[in-house]
């Protein structure tokens, strides 16, 4: 009954990312970190979220801006080499917090921010401070929403971006803990098959349900989801590390 319900989360949270290019990985993750053990849902919140981001990449690939990736890229090699000598893995309240708390900080420094992902330098710094999130609290759509959606892009350039920065993100997160740190989730293959199977229908119709919105109903939308799941997250975080 478990693996069935988080099928069909997984389906649910995907179509949610099709459309918002956030949200559904940090709501699966949340879910996923109170039902199974850190390395397991870290595993299989990788493989779900790359077959999610990955297929979302192609459906778009028309509107990626591949220029992003290679600095994206540089910060992202530099981080996972920091994790790699100092074997980090927190316990599941831990990864709670960090995914609300940074999608909450991605909300507070909203404009002020300045950052535009389209820059060389915002982009390596992206990489960077966007993987560390992704190694400690397995999602971290709402901080790299900070990069992206003050920047230039459309919502359709938004989306696809994300996707291929967050695709390269779940990979490093599948090295670092199937291999690096070596850890196993011992999850059924059949179960693991039908999680991905349901990441690519959701993501399917997720980019259908995109070409309705228009950029201001996007943009307004994401913030409202992201807000009340982070806050959810942080309380659900507090409530195990005080049990």
């Amino acid at each position: 009954m478990l693996h069935a319900l988080l099928v069909l989360t997984v389906l649910a949270t995907s179509t949610l990312s099709g459309i918002l290019g956030m949200a559904g990985g940090m709501i699966l993750m949340a879910i996923l970190a109170s039902t199974l053990s850190v390395a397991a849902a870290m595993l299989l919140h990788g493989a779900v979220q790359l077959t999610s981001n990955g297929s979302r990449a192609w459906f778009l690939r028309r509107h990626v801006r591949w220029a992003i990736l290679p600095w994206y890229a540089l910060g992202a090699a530099v981080v996972l080499a920091a994790f790699a000598w100092l074997l980090l893995v927190p316990p599941p309240g831990i990864v709670l917090i960090l995914v609300g708390g940074l999608s909450l900080l991605g909300r507070l420094l909203g404009k002020s921010a300045g950052l535009d992902v389209s820059k060389p330098a915002t982009a390596v710094a992206c990489g960077g401070v966007v993987t560390a999130a992704q190694l400690l609290a397995g999602a971290s759509g709402p901080l790299l929403d900070v990069f992206y959606l003050h920047s230039p892009l459309s919502r359709h350039e938004v989306v696809a971006s994300k996707a291929i920065t967050q695709a390269l993100g779940h990979v490093l997160k599948i090295v670092y803990y199937g291999g690096i740190v070596g850890v196993s989730g011992n999850l059924p293959p059949v179960f693991v098959g039908l999680c991905i199977v349901a990441a690519l229908v959701g993501t399917r119709l997720g980019t259908w349900l995109l070409d309705r919105l228009d950029d201001s109903v996007f943009r307004r939308w994401s913030g409202y989801v992201i807000t009340g799941i982070a806050v959810w997250c942080v309380l659900q975080g507090l409530y195990l590390l005080m049990m």
